[in-house]
């Protein structure tokens, strides 16, 4: 297994995959990943709907514009595709008062799901998988199509399967261009 610096820098957003089933083995541990994913007071907000059913892709990929989103051919040609989804009012919430939020922004469950989903996103990678994560779509919609209950939230797609070739890294800032030492 390659160093974990080297799965952080090598991970890229892929939306062109082979036509190649992921073995069973591989996806558990991928989802098994996100256990272990760090979150608020280990609430564990996080429900994962692992789609793999082709009708139930292309009604997921009519969710997304079909415009504007680059992902939108991923969402069918992927193996498979994971509806992230969080449950709202326990992430960030007082225990014992349950209706009161603990920080200035609220509900914490979209921070806790993007480090589950950052942590999906690279064992997939360190497994030969790739993966893109898909925010922009109609996301009553998709809730609709997958059932999900009231007092949860889709939160993102993420497609996921072998990479049919190789992206480059895109450009990223340097270092000095975003750290700041002991002021902004």
């Amino acid at each position: 297994m390659p160093e974990f610096a080297e799965i952080v820098r090598g991970r890229r957003s892929v939306r062109k995959y082979e036509d190649k089933e992921i073995p069973e083995d591989v996806l558990d541990q991928v989802l098994e990943s996100i256990r272990w994913s760090p979150s608020w007071s280990n609430t564990q907000c996080w429900e994962v709907i692992v789609v793999k059913d082709p009708a139930v892709k292309e009604k997921l990929q009519a969710t997304l514009p079909e415009k504007g989103n680059p992902a939108r051919s991923a969402m069918v040609a992927a193996p498979v595709v994971l509806a992230l989804c969080g449950r709202l009012k326990i992430s960030g919430f007082d225990k014992k008062e349950k209706e009161r939020v603990s920080t200035k922004f609220g509900d914490w469950f979209m921070f806790d799901l993007g480090i589950a989903a950052q942590t999906l996103c690279l064992i997939a990678h360190s497994l030969g998988l790739g993966t893109v994560m898909v925010g922009l779509f109609d996301h009553d919609q998709g809730k609709a199509i997958l059932g999900v209950p009231e007092g949860y939230e889709l939160v993102a797609y993420i497609p996921m399967g072998y990479p049919a070739k190789k992206n480059e890294a895109p450009r990223r800032r340097e270092k000095k261009e975003y750290v700041h030492l002991n002021r902004f």
